[in-house]
């Protein structure tokens, strides 16, 4: 995984990055959702619809490495206990984390709390994202060796059980600039849109700040080339009633690798 060590270069990188997703890239969203329109089957007949593989405008397919640029503490080491850093954390999540018992999550068969979808893609490491069908895809975690399954669509009606990554649905959408004490700001770019439910309850950070089951996990993943490298940025939204004063804001990046010779999952526990 690639790291810097220190924040004020983690902004000079995330000014770069918001340059190269503020430069246009031409109508392809809307050149790729008009292609074929009335063009197939019968004259006159609208054209079948597309799976979500056909229909997608970028190709997010390969492995890709974090590239950590903010919040360096929380992500590449074990915060204190009771760091909160720049989570919106209320009163009751400060309760919660204070009891945070590493040993006893362990003894529990809890390890794998750090690894929830809410938290997961916060984690330093790796993923594989690939296409698992023409309507569903998946996203493998190096850290915590975690899966979580996008449909486009997903099954009626969908399951009450709770697993650590959670119920998501995706679908191709516009590009959301999302800041605390604003509103949303549209983009006008492709992106994929992906909301997850259903998260058993986990960890924001490793040092047992928490996130609950009523979290909710919004995310929009926008791809750009960058001196020919190609990028993914991931905004992430959370709203938890239980634990948060307000909607905690992310963004990740990942750069792409050329192939999976450094993928090497490592389990819950050991990261």
């Amino acid at each position: 995984m690639s790291s810097m060590p220190i924040r004020g270069t983690g902004w000079m990188v995330m000014g770069v990055l918001s340059l190269a997703l503020a430069m246009p890239t031409g109508d392809a969203f809307s050149q790729n959702r008009n292609r074929g329109s009335g063009a197939a089957g019968a004259p006159g007949q609208p054209a079948p619809p597309k799976s979500a593989r056909e229909a997608a405008p970028f190709d997010l397919t390969g492995y890709w490495v974090s590239v950590v640029t903010e919040d360096w503490l929380e992500r590449m080491t074990m915060p204190p206990k009771n760091f909160i850093g720049s989570l919106p954390v209320n009163e009751a999540a400060r309760k919660a984390a204070a009891s945070f018992d590493l040993a006893a999550d362990k003894a529990a068969g809890q390890e794998c709390r750090p690894h929830g979808a809410a938290a997961n893609i916060r984690s330093p490491g790796r993923l594989h994202i690939s296409w698992q069908n023409d309507d569903t895809l998946q996203i493998d975690f190096s850290a915590g060796t975690q899966t979580r399954t996008i449909p486009f669509k997903p099954a009626a009606p969908p399951s009450a059980e709770l697993t650590w990554q959670g119920q998501s649905v995706g679908s191709w959408n516009e590009a959301v600039h999302l800041r605390q004490f604003a509103a949303p700001a549209r983009t006008g770019r492709p992106a994929l849109r992906v909301m997850t439910k259903q998260m058993k309850p986990g960890y924001l950070q490793k040092n047992g700040m928490p996130y609950s089951e009523q979290a909710v996990m919004t995310e929009f993943f926008d791809r750009f080339e960058l001196n020919g490298t190609p990028w993914i940025v991931v905004t992430t939204q959370i709203d938890d009633p239980q634990f948060l004063r307000e909607p905690l804001i992310w963004s990740t990046q990942f750069r792409k690798e050329p192939d999976g010779s450094k993928w090497r999952p490592t389990a819950c526990g050991e990261t």
